[in-house]
């Protein structure tokens, strides 16, 4: 049985590489800076869902060989209950965006002992609404407006799963050789026709 399709094409929010680079930069503007700098570096990379980048732990992150090993509990289920298998996500794989260095400098940084991979101020391990939080200020910050089918949304529509949607844009546009059967593989879909249902209309034609 195929994923309900929650999002229609004309509700599809993604943002450009160039503004997400703003976001990176504005991120520095804060208190936390290396910490979202890294955390908007890992969505727009890896394509996490900002609940399973709160699961994430320190220990699921291979900077040696440059992988984020992604166990299936801390996976979103999918619809029909299934669990996903397990994945590995190799980071930053045009070596465009830079993550494993972006990750060293937040590790270096980062003044908080936790199993968590990102923690906040007030506790051991930020959650969803700590990073959707934090990628909201970069966006504020940055005034990044993302795009949609039909035109362009507001500052304030930007959010973590913004960033998801981005990752499909810059697969199909940024770098060449990119399919949607990749996009599917990179965002984790049960199912190939939930990628095309989403991102089918990112192919220029």
């Amino acid at each position: 049985m195929p994923e309900p399709h929650r999002d229609t094409k004309s509700n599809i929010r993604f943002l450009k590489p160039e503004q997400v680079e703003a976001m990176r930069d504005a991120a520095h503007e804060g208190r936390q800076g290396a910490r979202d700098d890294a955390l908007i570096t890992v969505l727009y990379d890896t394509g996490l869902r900002r609940a399973e980048l709160a699961a994430v732990d320190r220990d699921n992150l291979d900077l040696d060989d440059g992988v984020l090993r992604l166990p299936s509990h801390l996976q979103k289920d999918y619809p029909n209950a299934g669990s996903p298998d397990p994945a590995t996500l190799r980071l930053d794989p045009e070596g465009e965006l830079k993550t494993e260095r972006t990750l060293r400098v937040f590790l270096d940084q980062r003044d908080r002992d936790s199993a968590a991979l990102f923690a906040s101020r007030k506790s051991d391990r930020i959650t969803g609404k700590g990073i959707n939080d934090a990628v909201k200020r970069a966006a504020r910050r940055a005034d990044v407006r993302p795009f949609t089918h039909v035109g362009r949304g507001e500052t304030d529509d930007v959010t973590a799963h913004t960033l998801r949607h981005s990752v499909a844009y810059r697969m199909l546009h940024a770098y060449d050789g990119y399919t949607l059967y990749d996009v599917r593989n990179r965002l984790r879909h049960s199912r190939l026709t939930t990628t095309e249902q989403r991102y089918d209309h990112f192919k220029t034609v």
